[in-house]
């Protein structure tokens, strides 16, 4: 059985072109040449443009990243609001204008122009990965559980303002792909996932695939095994099986749903650690549990910083 092989790269993209997350997210210069060099390396698809990629919204609503020295990952270090009430009250952004969001349409505008046969997305935020970032895990938690309806309608506002996201990155000619890895158990619990995160979630897919006219991944890493029925009740089109949770089961709980696409993630560790004899056996058991289900592909998760390149090539050549 062959499965297709698509890499998620995005601060592995720096170590290419030997800079740092930090200078590449930021600089559109070096944003276009990582993502170039990785494609071009490894002829992935999709690509999905950016480095830190949970951070564009929160930045764009006043949220301040920090560089994290060396080769880390930038990150928002202190949470802008201290309540419910004050991320209630911040202003949608402005994709055209908002922090680096620009940058990033542009960036992806041109590589669209430079690899016209490649598949070029604009990574969005699901609205629990924004507000993680507005109010800190802790106290967002704290929000879900005590204020669940306030809470759930501001992730449902949010969900809102990242419909225009969308839209500006169609106007470019552009596809798009959401994250929303935050609010995966264990962080938030199967129920307050459907109380709290759900409604917006859904919200969020519906305004994408409207302005799309297509179904659109909704990719969520975790034990999302939990909460799989309630993440293809979306409609989306495309999920991931983490390595982080009981792939086996995973793939039992989807199989009803032939025409959703699923890409099984092999662990990231073993992609930029491990030896070759361990990275075949890890591709071979994806193989094995992936048999039978049609719409299958191998991915790896986020592609740590300093993975060797020819761990990838190995695992795509392996593959093919």
């Amino acid at each position: 059985m062959k499965l297709p092989f698509s890499p998620s790269v995005y601060e592995h993209a720096a170590a290419l072109i030997g800079r740092s997350p930090w200078e590449v997210s930021r600089d559109p210069d070096l944003l276009f040449q990582a993502h170039a060099a990785a494609r071009r390396l490894y002829g992935h698809d999709p690509v999905v443009v950016g480095i830190d990629i949970y951070n564009l919204e929160a930045e764009a609503l006043g949220a301040v990243v920090c560089d994290p020295g060396g080769n880390g990952i930038p990150a928002v270090t202190e949470p802008p609001c201290r309540n419910l009430a004050e991320a209630q009250d911040l202003p949608p952004f402005d994709p055209e204008v908002a922090g680096r969001v620009p940058l990033v349409l542009d960036v992806a505008r041109g590589l669209g122009e430079q690899f016209p046969d490649a598949d070029i997305r604009v990574p969005i935020s699901g609205p629990f990965s924004v507000a993680v970032s507005l109010r800190g895990i802790e106290g967002l938690l704290e929000d879900a559980v005590l204020y669940p309806t306030q809470t759930r309608d501001w992730l449902i506002r949010l969900a809102e303002n990242q419909g225009e996201f969308c839209r500006a990155a169609l106007r470019r000619g552009l596809d798009i792909a959401f994250f929303e890895s935050a609010a995966a158990p264990p962080l938030l619990s199967p129920a307050l996932f459907r109380a709290v995160e759900l409604p917006a979630l859904k919200r969020c897919i519906e305004l994408a695939e409207t302005a799309c006219g297509h179904a659109v991944p909704c990719i969520i890493g975790g034990d999302t095994t939990p909460i799989l029925e309630d993440i293809l009740a979306v409609g989306t089109g495309f999920v991931i099986c983490p390595a982080e949770t009981d792939q086996v089961a995973f793939l039992a709980k989807v199989r009803h749903c032939p025409e959703v696409a699923v890409r099984i993630n092999l662990d990231p560790h073993t992609v930029a650690h491990g030896s070759k004899a361990a990275i075949a056996r890890a591709v071979n058991r994806v193989v094995q549990i992936a048999r039978g289900r049609p719409n299958c592909l191998l991915g790896t998760g986020a592609l740590p910083y300093e993975t060797p390149p020819e761990n990838v090539l190995f695992i795509r050549d392996y593959t093919a």
